[in-house]
């Protein structure tokens, strides 16, 4: 009877030490737990990122302006017939911007 006895404690501090310790254990699901939440984060974030690229195509399939508004901005492209006009602050009314923040 006390070696069955023996024998089943051992196993049981043979079970824990595994589930404690080693590869597959407590640990590791922890850190997997840690890894899946990062991830769902990370593809969250993808999938605004994709919806709003596909609502930019759309927009871009669909109309002029949002065209007309890319060429403007990033390239700096103008209508035919209208002037372009750029102010260009001096570097005395740049500090004094920047005081009044």
């Amino acid at each position: 009877m006390k070696i069955i006895a023996v024998v089943l404690l051992g196993l049981l501090i043979w079970l824990q030490y595994k589930i404690w310790l080693l590869d597959g254990g407590i640990p590791e699901i922890v850190q997997l737990e840690q890894e899946v939440e990062q991830v769902q984060v990370e593809v969250k974030q993808l999938r605004e990122r994709n919806q709003s690229l596909d609502a930019e195509v759309k927009d871009l399939k669909k109309g002029l302006d949002a065209i007309e508004e890319r060429a403007r901005s990033e390239m700096g492209m103008i209508k035919e017939g209208e002037i372009y006009y750029q102010v260009i602050e001096s570097e005395t009314e740049k500090s004094s911007d920047e005081e009044r923040q």
